[in-house]
């Protein structure tokens, strides 16, 4: 039977399982999940927070990650400053980036979520606002997120993987994990 684990990566974890580039080693997967033979299924950056799938199945795995599949991944996102609707429409029609055209996101505004505190905290400014955005895409570039909001002018503080697919995050604290029905 297929395995799938929920994991809540916490920022500054790397999403695998060995930290070979640094002569230092950061914080890995190996810290927080001992079970064999899963692995991640995609990645999520160093500096970014939320939902990591582990799995033992090859192919599921391959299918969650590739981009082909156009398997939904939603992002709620912290951002410097206060955009309106107008400001993120372009997201919702596909912006270029320097690696070409994105894929049109679903994306909102929303009220700050209830999640857990960061360490290290964000940083904040008195003078410069910042808000919340919901934003769903279907491919998964490098910081791709990021890049789209930098692109139209509110660079990202924070960012929680909350959902890919069917899975959520829904009940998983930061640095834990749980197994998941396959879908």
């Amino acid at each position: 039977m297929t395995r799938i684990i929920l994991f809540n990566k916490p920022f500054g974890v790397l999403s695998q399982f060995t930290d070979t580039r640094s002569p230092s080693p950061r914080p890995t997967l190996s810290a927080y999940i001992d079970v064999p033979g899963v692995y991640p299924a995609g990645r999520l950056d160093r500096d970014s927070e939320g939902l990591l799938l582990l799995t033992d199945d090859g192919a599921l795995q391959a299918q969650i990650a590739d981009p082909r599949h156009k398997l939904p991944k939603t992002y709620l996102v912290q951002v410097e400053g206060e955009p309106t609707q107008a400001d993120l429409a372009p997201l919702q029609t596909g912006v270029t980036l320097n690696d070409g055209p994105t894929r049109p996101a679903a994306v909102r505004l929303i009220d700050p979520p209830a999640l857990w505190d960061r360490d290290p905290p964000v940083r904040y400014r008195k003078s410069v606002p910042d808000c919340w955005i919901e934003i769903t895409i279907s491919e998964g570039r490098n910081r791709q997120v990021r890049r789209m909001t930098a692109h139209i002018g509110f660079p990202t503080l924070r960012l929680v993987r909350w959902r890919v697919g069917d899975w959520t995050l829904d009940g998983v604290a930061p640095g834990h994990w749980q197994d998941a029905v396959p879908r």
